[in-house]
């Protein structure tokens, strides 16, 4: 199975898109993960860049994210709003979109009537959507995703259990026959550690958060053994640490606790050396 580590394009907001995907190249990864701007120039500069690079290397993965910002609506304003983005999306022509959908506090049905709707338009175009699993989503919750597992059971996941630490403000401990449930439907990996109060740790390097990194390692290699053992011919990884206010910062000064592109980077290599004993491919 091959892994394909991709880059988040979050925290480098202001780069320039050939300058981001420049970088990602001589960083090592193998794509690129993005909640493409409104810029049309930034956008036709991001797909003529990907375009380049994929004529010398067609694995070369892109990430497409729906993100939608918060507004004032009713369900079904959500749904036109949300299926004009996907299908903005989809005409981009990203190798699969990370949704983030629906909403906590919509109603089982109402959140239904919207994954049918992304699901729609995934099977129309032939591109997979992937649903997040974060905060404030219909996946806001791993007990709570479990009545949409059995109603839509072909459901693909993005799998990110940091979300889930905060919300339960545990590290799942007395929930890890819930995981087990869930973790089949995981197809994509953010690989960020977060703790019982946050949705990251200040830095997963540090020895204080060995205990917790070894949580997320022990979640991350039960998702890719049940690629393995399925058949799966390759699985993609984000490592995600994200920008301030998700990254710490020191009081009164403001400044990030540490730099987030190089702890990205080292937990993309510290997976890959990690993994090998998996007997994992890399492109």
């Amino acid at each position: 199975m091959r892994i394909c580590y991709t880059c988040p394009y979050w925290g480098q907001e202001g780069v320039k898109a050939s300058s981001f995907l420049d970088r990602v190249l001589e960083e090592g990864y193998q794509g690129a993960e993005i909640n493409l701007p409104a810029s049309e120039e930034f956008v036709t500069n991001f797909l003529a860049t990907l375009d380049c690079i994929r004529s010398r290397n067609k694995n070369f993965l892109f990430i497409a994210q729906q993100v939608l910002n918060p507004a004032h609506e009713s369900v079904n304003e959500y749904i036109i709003r949300m299926k004009a983005r996907l299908t903005y999306l989809v005409s981009t022509k990203p190798d699969f979109i990370n949704s983030h959908t629906g909403k906590d506090y919509y109603s089982f049905d109402d959140n239904c009537r919207i994954i049918e709707a992304a699901e729609n338009i995934s099977q129309q175009s032939g591109i997979p959507i992937l649903h997040e699993t974060h905060r404030g989503r219909f996946t806001f919750h791993a007990s709570g995703l479990l009545p949409y597992l059995w109603h839509f059971p072909q459901l693909k996941l993005t799998g990110d259990f940091s979300h889930w630490c905060i919300v339960s403000e545990s590290m799942l401990e007395d929930q890890m026959d819930i995981i087990e449930r869930i973790i089949p439907h995981v197809h994509h990996i953010h690989a960020r550690v977060g703790h019982e109060q946050a949705p990251q740790v200040s830095d997963p390097f540090a020895p204080e958060w060995k205990e917790h990194v070894d949580r997320f390692i022990q979640w991350w290699k039960k998702i890719i053994s049940t690629h393995l053992n399925n058949g799966s011919t390759h699985l993609s990884i984000t490592p995600e640490f994200g920008p301030v206010p998700y990254m710490p910062t020191f009081p009164y000064s403001q400044k990030p606790v540490t730099d987030q592109w190089l702890i990205n980077t080292q937990m993309k290599e510290l997976l890959k050396n990690l993994l090998v004993e998996l007997s994992l491919e890399y492109n």
